[in-house]
């Protein structure tokens, strides 16, 4: 093979990986669907104690879907829903399960959508939006403050997120997706209730069309 048609051959390679490439990155229209799985790390719930011990939104699992829609090659549109089948806990008269549930929509922002790794297309990208939470907790939280005896329902409230991720092509449109997020939930409690900052990670699998 002379010096030409070797060259002639790595152009055309290199042409036909970048169109293949170019299937998977972000472009105008596009739309990415994933499910993902996690975890989510908790923070109190109330401002001051109950009974002497101040009730906690535990650590748990957090698992979900989201739905993004492209405007451009690096702005986008997510909504996406969540939810964590947690506890609240350090609480007197008894841990129980204390659901909860979140619905968001972001805005994401790709800064490189033409990256490439080992010949795969990786998306990093960044997302700061808000949504709107519900708690369900089993039976209600009781004690005392002071000398007041206290009762505390489940709450609604809205939340906030910020985060970072990355999604690596697997094929033209299958892609897996790590993502790291802070969360902020008004309030998960009725009474005495405490902002909680929050952090979530999640692994997800995802397709892009």
């Amino acid at each position: 093979m002379n010096t030409r048609t070797m060259a002639l051959g790595i152009l055309v390679g290199a042409a036909a990986l970048q169109a293949t490439s170019a299937l998977a990155q972000p472009s105008a229209g596009s739309q990415d669907v994933e499910i993902y799985a996690g975890y989510l790390f908790g923070d109190r719930l109330t401002k001051g104690s109950l009974s002497g011990e101040t009730p906690r939104l535990n650590d748990n699992g957090f698992y979900g879907a989201r739905y993004t829609y492209h405007f451009t090659d690096q702005w986008g549109l997510q909504v996406s829903a969540g939810h964590s089948p947690n506890r609240a806990a350090h609480v007197m008269s008894g841990d129980t399960n204390m659901g909860v549930t979140t619905i968001d929509v972001d805005a994401e922002w790709d800064p490189l959508p033409h990256l490439t790794l080992a010949g795969h297309p990786i998306v990093p990208y960044t997302v700061v939006g808000a949504g709107y939470a519900w708690s369900n907790l089993d039976r209600s939280l009781s004690g005392t403050v002071g000398t007041t005896r206290e009762t505390l329902n489940d709450a609604n409230g809205y939340t906030a997120n910020a985060g970072l991720g990355v999604k690596f092509y697997l094929s033209d449109n299958l892609f897996v997706d790590l993502d790291g997020r802070y969360r902020y939930f008004s309030k998960l409690v009725s009474t005495d209730s405490q902002g909680l900052n929050t952090a979530e990670t999640t692994l997800g699998v995802g397709y892009r069309f």
